[in-house]
């Protein structure tokens, strides 16, 4: 089973749900594939753990990654850069959004309106079920609900991000497993991956799953400690 994304592809979810270090590792997956990829960064309300963090790494391996203008890098402000625009307005390659949390984040989704307007757009919730707000189908919904009234945009699937960062089991993944799969049922959104980390995955059944498994290597670490190489 493959991953397989083409032309804009939304990864949204609430806080701390994960969906950055996705947005990234799941660029690195489709550039590997052959695929060209450019990564939005939209995250302007956290000023922790966004995708620039990981940029030179990104570059590197010819991923373009379009950020707010220089100085505004670091500001917590709402800043669009007319890049975004002219991205999604581009043909002929795989456009990946990394979105704000919550709806507060997904409010500079409805500004870039015009843009996607008439384009295949696939919004995909990050859900990580031992995260607040997300270890309930009923809290997952709303905050779906929210993204969706906030951003102007459907959403068209889910993505199984059980973790407790390096505390993490496989017991964990199958139980976020199991999560997501009643989620699915229920809201009818189709579930297009699940993650597991990298250090983790020799030890994971991959059998007992009937979606594709993103590889996650960590970007976003504490200072004391290293990110995982992407290349």
């Amino acid at each position: 089973m493959h991953i397989d994304f083409d032309d804009v592809v939304i990864i949204a979810g609430n806080y701390g749900s994960g969906k950055t270090e996705i947005a990234i590792n799941l660029a690195v997956y489709e550039k590997q594939n052959g695929k060209d990829v450019k990564l939005a960064d939209l995250d302007l309300v956290n000023p922790y753990f966004r995708t620039r963090e990981a940029r030179k790494q990104l570059q590197a391996i010819g991923i373009e990654v379009v950020l707010p203008p220089d100085q505004y890098m670091t500001a917590d402000l709402p800043i669009l850069s007319s890049r975004v625009a002219a991205l999604i307005r581009q043909r002929n390659h795989l456009a990946i959004l990394d979105a704000g949390g919550n709806d507060v984040g997904a409010t500079v989704l409805a500004a870039l309106g015009e843009s996607l307007k008439g384009r295949p757009v696939k919004m995909l919730q990050v859900i990580n079920p031992f995260r607040p707000y997300t270890d309930t189908v009923e809290g997952c919904m709303k905050i779906c609900r929210e993204i969706e009234t906030a951003s102007k945009i459907k959403m068209n699937g889910i993505i199984g991000n059980a973790n407790l960062i390096e505390d993490t089991q496989p017991t964990h993944i199958y139980a976020g497993y199991d999560f997501v799969k009643k989620l699915s049922g229920e809201s009818g959104l189709p579930l297009e991956f699940i993650t597991v980390g990298e250090p983790l995955r020799p030890e994971i059944e991959l059998t007992r799953f009937s979606c594709p498994v993103l590889t996650i290597k960590r970007q976003l670490v504490p200072p004391w400690l290293l990110a995982e190489s992407l290349s």
